[in-house]
């Protein structure tokens, strides 16, 4: 377990499909991996592939991956398989690591995650929540996601709103995106070039705010002189604090449908 030398990936659609291409990216041996789900089309070479559930085999880890609403039928079928020297990963959005330790009583340890797509390009935060495990274990799950963006670790009662925010926040910077290059659409710049600008401007804009000392909002204040072109579009998006007040009623509604889904996950308990 401690090195997590063998995954099994119980579902492989987009988020753990990301994760995946993560992992092989960052040079792990596809060979550590295997995946069972009937309707996964694309494999990565050297992953094997398994059309049922394995028995008697022992993972280090097994990465729970589908829907969160399929959780009660699948739970029966896996559980044999998580053991004492078996880690259980959950990306299931909304189902708590207790609701977890009541389907895989026997898991060695349990750990709930919450990552985006970036994981793919290593660029995914990951909120971390862990049960069961020592320390060496711990650091150990951390490590494994390592190369897929930044772990950390969060108390789980936090856990609906940072789903809200590094969960879900990439389809409403997606959304900001489009609506920059729309925007510009309907002022007169062709569409397609508008949609290239505002990408790249997005990227770019990203990118510096990685890397530079000041926060965001410094940034923005750096970029615009008073009075000017800058300063006259930040007096839009500040005026009664409209775009503030969007963005927080934006993930008040994604946390709150997160503690829903984890209401719901409790019943069926």
């Amino acid at each position: 377990m401690a090195n997590f030398q063998s995954v099994l990936l119980v579902g492989c659609g987009n988020m753990a499909g990301a994760m995946l291409q993560g992992w092989l990216a960052a040079g792990f041996d596809p060979a550590r991996f295997a995946v069972f789900d009937p309707f996964a089309r694309d494999i990565p070479e050297g992953v094997r592939r398994l059309d049922a559930l394995p028995q008697g085999e022992t993972f280090d880890a097994i990465l729970l991956g589908v829907k969160p609403q399929l959780l009660a039928e699948v739970a029966p079928q896996i559980a044999p398989l998580a053991g004492p020297d078996t880690v259980l990963l959950s990306i299931l959005a909304g189902v708590e690591l207790a609701v977890l330790q009541d389907r895989f009583p026997q898991a060695g340890g349990i750990v709930r995650l919450m990552p985006n797509l970036s994981a793919a390009l290593g660029k995914s935060p990951i909120a971390v929540a862990a049960l069961g495990l020592d320390p060496a274990a711990q650091d150990a799950a951390v490590a494994l996601l390592a190369p897929l963006g930044t772990p950390e670790l969060v108390a789980e009662a936090q856990f609906d709103l940072v789903t809200a925010l590094a969960g879900s926040g990439p389809a409403f910077v997606y959304r900001f995106i489009d609506a920059l290059g729309q925007g510009a659409a309907a002022l007169g710049l062709p569409e397609a070039e508008a949609r290239r600008l505002a990408l790249a401007t997005v990227e770019g804009a990203a990118a510096l705010a990685a890397v530079s000392p000041h926060d965001p909002g410094e940034l923005a204040r750096r970029v615009a002189s008073p009075g000017g072109v800058t300063q006259a579009g930040l007096d839009t998006l500040d005026e009664r604090e409209a775009l503030g007040r969007l963005i927080a009623e934006t993930l008040r509604a994604a946390r709150d449908r997160s503690a829903q889904m984890a209401a719901e996950a409790r019943s069926k308990g």
